[in-house]
């Protein structure tokens, strides 16, 4: 019979300054990721994509139910399939289903209801949230559990020197079928997974972030 509790691995001691230099370089180098819509279509190891899907999964989950599963998809057949229906998704959307609030949100970063990248990028991960489990039962804090994991998943592609783009057309029901997923899994989003085009370019405001003092507050 296994144990209830394990000792604790993988903290080290370090120091102020041993933490102060880490947290400084992880700084950097996210502050470098960028969501991007121009791909090239270099492969990407298979290797790599499983290594990050790993990396996320060990994401804080709640009740260590790890309510997610992530499709990865390379097939040319697949991907097309996919591409056609979130167009079908997006032309919808363009053309009636979205505000003129949020159209207007979204007018600075020139998109449209042609998705090419989906079809260009080497890699297509799907992420599902799980609401019950294989023999019905609830999950809890799906949402936030599968959110985290997406966050380390994109972390650690940036990491690894690849370009991501969250998409999420809606609704995106279709991934489930093409995907062949249970109705009780909800597709959160699409993750674009690729080496950026040699001409790639990002909106300019999207370079503008609030400054520190917008988005915290502390006390100590």
């Amino acid at each position: 019979m296994s144990e209830k509790y394990l000792p604790l691995e993988g903290y080290p001691t370090v120091t102020d300054a041993d933490m102060s230099e880490q947290a400084s370089g992880m700084l950097k180098l996210l502050s470098t990721r960028r969501t991007i819509r121009d791909f090239d279509d270099t492969p990407v190891p298979r290797a790599i994509i499983e290594t990050a899907i790993k990396a996320a999964a060990t994401a804080p989950n709640g009740a260590n139910q790890q309510p997610w599963h992530f499709a990865a998809i390379s097939n040319p057949a697949m991907k097309r399939r996919i591409r056609l229906a979130a167009e079908e998704e997006e032309r919808a959307f363009y053309n009636g289903r979205a505000s003129d609030e949020w159209l207007e949100a979204l007018a600075p970063l020139g998109t449209d209801a042609s998705k090419p990248f989906l079809e260009t990028a080497p890699w297509l991960i799907a992420v599902f949230a799980q609401k019950k489990g294989p023999n019905g039962e609830k999950h809890y804090y799906v949402t936030e559990s599968v959110g985290i994991a997406i966050g380390m998943l994109i972390t650690t592609l940036h990491a690894a020197g690849l370009a991501t783009l969250t998409h999420t057309p809606a609704p995106m029901n279709f991934l489930r079928d093409i995907c062949g997923r249970a109705s009780t899994e909800k597709p959160l989003v699409l993750l674009v997974v690729g080496h950026p085009a040699k001409d790639a370019k990002v909106p300019a405001h999207a370079l503008e972030k609030k400054s520190f003092d917008q988005i915290v507050q502390i006390w100590d």
